[in-house]
């Protein structure tokens, strides 16, 4: 970890597991067995220290938003001087019937020889458009953002297999097609504004779940970086937003007309119900807009309708849908200031519309065989992929009191395929298979009777039901007083009837029109002005390992080290903040270091974390260590000659954004020292 010639800072603290950890020491701790003596922090075991910091904005011109989503993703902008106009990204070739959003599928080619060929519709199409035996030597990747929430030993390593089996580096892949919506926004941007400045004029904002933990955060900004977007040098021009956040933040704008509330009529498919038009001039630009198809979104200044009725303390949830994963998070309303709090740490899991189309794909299995599926896809990857459009195209189009069934196309290759690799058709197989509710209809086509699709539906569906409910349930969420539904799979009128046929009687369940471009255009807002979110609760309890004085009957024996006739119980943990605890923005925890020997330069310090608060060792069952904050020191002037006074280094770290951060400072000439924390080395 330090650099060539220089002493590394190892310690010689050993874990359960054998291996050395790098756990700071008190200022008056024994040097260790061969002299690679720890850091020494000066305050050990103490409350953590907190401090208010108002966070300085960094100038910039324009704003432009990434919402990278498992299935569809998109970008707008918004410029600083006209801060009420959302422009969303134009429009270009491609789309599915039935689908009338302003985002593109998550899904990127690469040429056989891993370079970049293209993205969305276009990567789709062209994909599609191959011979099944070329389409096997190109990379196609889709849905590949879950892979990130998925992979519990996340690193920059961790590589991606695209549709023919070929793995790629996964950052490579987001840094792919994180390039592609900048040269996308930068082109839109310089046809906007031809003397936009590139370099500094833009602050990007990229939307991850709520509920990713900080390597996948990290992981995304390396991503960041790697394309291009902002310099590492630079890493406040680009922030990272939380994605439920993101759509409370843009809740807060609506008016009455842009929301529909499910507590009082149902609503099929996000259709919003006739409703007098505001004669406010306001209102005329919106229906203006509209009736032109226009991309530019007019949002308050203040607050909208909505929240004008709403109380200092009203609490409410948003339940972020995506294609993924189910993001909730709990805000309260600060008044007057109009700010947020966040009152429950952040939850959900992998319960997104990817669940349904993995039961589809389970039911294909059930009636042709799994062993035939897999050889399928990969074999016709690209076929495949055909199949998957035709069911979602379908998909979309069900609803809880529909009752037609739905004709699903296969592709010819799929019935070609089969009955070579079966010696029958596929109509034979459906008859003889056990699955009763599908058919083969005489178009040729499987035809699914809509409880048969509905069931498809209900696994996914009924974990977001049982998530919420317990969410409820939490002694912070009571009192709940609006149940905001968003994100792509918000739009489906399967799960809207599911939410409000459970919630309408405790809480109104509101759905925003244009549902899925909702969180893209929170994270524009969210770019605008990062402090809207005031408070945040703390998803793990976060700190390191230092070494107290033993006390004897109250630390266990096998922690004791006796060095220079003094008693050091080791791995203590000592704790920077807790789960579930508030932080304030701008709030930070303190600590000072010094180094064990005189010329160090470089400390590192390592990061524990737990889902618990009750954690008393770094060896306790649950807690791992998750990151590591390295400090590089500059040598001092007349280093040669003998100190008068231990050199003192206080770290900064801020746990109330949307990352953790650290600073630190040589407190005895007052300069920034450079310190970084990475979750990403484990």
């Amino acid at each position: 970890m330090s650099e060539s010639g220089e002493p590394a800072m190892h310690t010689l603290q050993i874990g359960t597991n054998g291996e050395r950890s790098q756990t700071p020491s008190p200022s008056s701790s024994p040097r260790l067995h061969n002299e690679s003596c720890n850091i020494a922090p000066l305050t050990p075991s103490q409350s953590p220290r907190n401090e208010i910091r108002t966070p300085r904005p960094a100038p910039f011109s324009v704003v432009v938003a990434i919402d990278f989503g498992t299935t569809s993703s998109g970008y707008a902008f918004s410029f600083a001087n006209d801060p009420e106009a959302i422009h969303m990204m134009r429009k270009w070739e491609g789309g599915d019937p039935g689908v009338a959003n302003q985002k593109t599928p998550t899904s990127l080619l690469l040429t056989p020889e891993g370079s970049f060929h293209s993205f969305g519709y276009t990567a789709r199409d062209y994909y599609h458009d191959l011979d099944p035996e070329e389409a096997r030597d190109w990379l196609y990747f889709e849905k590949f953002k879950m892979k990130i929430h998925s992979t519990s030993d996340l690193t920059m390593k961790t590589e991606l297999e695209a549709v023919n089996g070929k793995k790629v580096l996964a950052w490579e892949v987001f840094a792919h097609a994180l390039r592609f919506f900048k040269r996308q926004a930068m082109q839109e941007l310089k046809d906007q504004c031809p003397s936009l400045p590139e370099k500094d004029a833009i602050r990007w904002v990229i939307t991850v779940p709520a509920i990713w933990k900080q390597p996948a955060k990290q992981f995304m900004r390396e991503a960041a970086y790697l394309a291009g977007l902002v310099p590492s040098e630079n890493p406040e021009q680009l922030l990272i937003a939380l994605e439920p956040e993101a759509a409370s933040i843009y809740c807060r704008k609506l008016r009455l007309h842009q929301l529909i509330d499910l507590s009082y009529k149902p609503q099929a498919n996000g259709l919003a119900p006739d409703l007098p038009v505001d004669s406010s001039f306001r209102q005329a630009r919106e229906q203006l807009r509209r009736s032109r198809h226009s991309r530019t979104f007019l949002v308050e200044s203040g607050v909208g309708e909505l929240w004008a009725e709403m109380q200092a303390g009203d609490r409410y949830i948003v339940a972020d849908c995506g294609g993924g994963t189910v993001d909730l998070t709990v805000h309260q309303i600060e008044q007057p200031q109009g700010t947020l709090k966040e009152l429950y740490k952040a939850s959900g899991g992998p319960y997104g519309a990817v669940g349904v189309d993995l039961a589809f794909e389970k039911l294909l299995c059930q009636i042709f065989g799994g062993d035939f599926i897999a050889t399928f896809k990969a074999k016709r990857p690209a076929a495949w992929v055909d199949l998957t459009i035709a069911f979602e195209a379908r998909k979309r189009t069900a609803a809880p009191h529909r009752h037609n069934p739905l004709n699903i196309s296969l592709p010819f290759s799929f019935i070609d395929f089969y009955r070579k690799h079966r010696g029958q058709n596929v109509e034979t197989a459906l008859k003889r298979s056990s699955v009763n509710l599908v058919k083969w209809s005489s178009q040729g086509m499987l035809r699914m009777s809509s409880e048969a699709m509905n069931e498809l539906f209900q696994p996914t569906i009924c974990q977001i039901i049982n998530h919420i409910d317990d969410l409820m349930k939490k002694p912070e969420v009571q009192g709940i007083k609006f149940l905001f539904l968003v994100g792509g799979f918000a739009e489906s009128a399967i799960l809207q009837h599911a939410v409000q046929s459970a919630f309408s009687g405790i809480c109104r369940v509101i759905i925003p029109q244009d549902v899925g471009l909702t969180i893209l255009k929170g994270a524009v807002l969210f770019g605008l002005d990062p402090t809207i979110v005031r408070v945040r609760r703390l998803p793990l309890t976060y700190g390191v390992g230092v070494l107290n004085k033993f006390v004897e009957g109250r630390h266990p024996r096998e922690k004791l080290l006796v060095k220079e006739g003094k008693k050091w119980c080791t791995d203590v943990f000592e704790k920077f903040v807790a789960v579930d605890q508030s932080v304030a923005l701008g709030e930070v925890v303190q600590r000072s270091y010094c180094p064990a020997r005189a010329g160090q330069r470089k400390i590192i310090i390592n990061v524990y974390c737990c889902a618990t608060d009750d954690v008393v060792y770094i060896t306790d069952p649950g807690v791992r260590k998750c990151g590591t904050i390295s400090l590089d020191l500059e040598e001092l002037e007349g280093s040669s000659s003998p100190k008068r006074s231990r050199r003192e280094i206080r770290a900064s770290m801020q746990f109330g954004d949307t990352e953790i951060k650290v600073t630190a400072m040589d407190v005895r000439t007052s300069k920034t020292v450079r310190a970084s924390i990475d979750f990403l080395s484990n």
